[in-house]
């Protein structure tokens, strides 16, 4: 009877020790949360920006010509030096204008001495009517003559006038401050009015930038300048140069195009810069930020936990049960290795900025606090 109950014996021993395995097995601790490092939102003086790309103008951009025609005796600058307002550039042969004057002159004094002639003759006749010694239509003739006399003294003073202003065209001189360019024409040469340019002079300090900005961008900035008590936060014009590197001296906004390019629903935006050092030229492309001048509170996160998907930004925090909640944010501008979050977050709030890869909506998650950095 052992013998044949061995095998039975076996396999119920064999089936509690398969049973006890899965009990075990069952009872086995669940794996624990995922950890994540944390970092709370937090408040930070920001002053907000908007970068767009700008081109460098001069204010005035004058180009030099000729007004009358003659030999070029002197040329008094040299090619690139900065110029003043009224500075002698070139000098016409003058001989040929100055003769010109002179027989104005000697015309306009003619002109004069029949004009006083005539005066007397017409207030002799005007005396002598009276007592009927002169005829009535004498003192008409002589009448007609000094109105004639009147006319060619007219003549000749415009005509001295011209000559006068055709002898000043001689001189070529700066209309305006700035840096004069390469000459066209040297000592010697003949020049005209159909010369075309002798040289350009442009102005140098201040000087402009331009740059295009849509519709909405220009709407959003100006909203985001009103203030609670109604002004507008002041901001300034910044420009950072080709290279990289901030521009030394800011600027203000001075004009915004009241049209819109319909080609582009732009508008041309200026400001005006100091340039003391001539260090921005007339034609250069610069990126361009319109700041705040004074900072503002405002919420920022590290730039490490933001997150974007089709329907934009979000960030995932910590609530205070430990378990993870997405929070759709709309951004502000960078500030350093931190974003400005504009709604969607509140200060104090734990945002993960490092596991993020690990979690999911309504997971519990282990919380380790990031460390302090040193800017904040």
């Amino acid at each position: 009877m052992d013998l044949k109950r061995g095998p039975t014996t076996i396999v119920l021993l064999a089936v509690l020790v398969a049973g006890c395995g899965q009990e075990q097995q069952s009872q086995a601790p669940a794996p624990p949360p995922p950890a994540v490092t944390v970092q709370p939102a937090a408040v930070k003086g920001v002053a907000r920006s908007y970068d767009f790309v700008g081109r460098i103008k001069a204010m005035n951009t004058v180009q030099l010509r000729a007004r009358v025609e003659g030999f070029l005796v002197k040329v008094l600058f040299t090619e690139g030096q900065d110029v003043k307002a009224g500075d002698l550039l070139y000098q016409i042969e003058k001989i040929q204008y100055q003769t010109r004057v002179d027989q104005a002159n000697a015309n306009l004094a003619s002109a004069e001495a029949q004009q006083l002639n005539a005066q007397l003759q017409y207030n002799r006749s005007a005396s002598l009517v009276k007592t009927q010694f002169v005829a009535q239509q004498v003192l008409d003739q002589n009448e007609a003559s000094l109105a004639s006399a009147k006319a060619n003294v007219l003549q000749a003073q415009a005509t001295l006038t011209q000559a006068q202003e055709n002898l000043g065209y001689t001189d070529i001189r700066a209309p305006v401050d700035g840096r004069i360019g390469l000459t066209a024409y040297t000592q010697g040469n003949l020049v005209n009015p159909a010369s075309g340019v002798l040289a350009t002079i442009v102005s140098q300090d201040p000087i402009y930038v331009q740059f295009p900005v849509s519709v909405p961008r220009l709407e959003e900035i100006r909203a985001a300048r009103r203030q609670q008590n109604g002004q507008l936060s002041k901001i300034e014009i910044v420009v950072r140069l080709p290279g990289g590197q901030e521009y030394a001296h800011p600027g203000a906004w001075n004009y915004t195009d009241p049209q819109v390019d319909q080609q582009t629903d732009t508008l041309i935006v200026r400001g005006t810069l100091p340039n003391p050092e001539r260090q921005l030229v007339d034609g250069e492309f610069v990126t361009v930020e319109i700041r705040e001048r004074k900072e503002q509170p405002r919420i920022v996160v590290p730039e490490a936990s933001l997150q974007v998907d089709q329907a934009g930004y979000y960030v995932m925090v910590v609530n205070h049960d430990r378990k993870v909640e997405v929070r759709r944010v709309k951004t502000g501008p960078a500030q350093d290795t931190d974003v400005v979050i504009e709604t969607g977050l509140r200060e104090g709030e734990q945002v993960i900025v490092d596991g993020v890869q690990k979690v999911r909506p309504g997971q519990a998650v282990e919380v380790t606090m990031a460390a302090a950095s040193g800017g904040g």
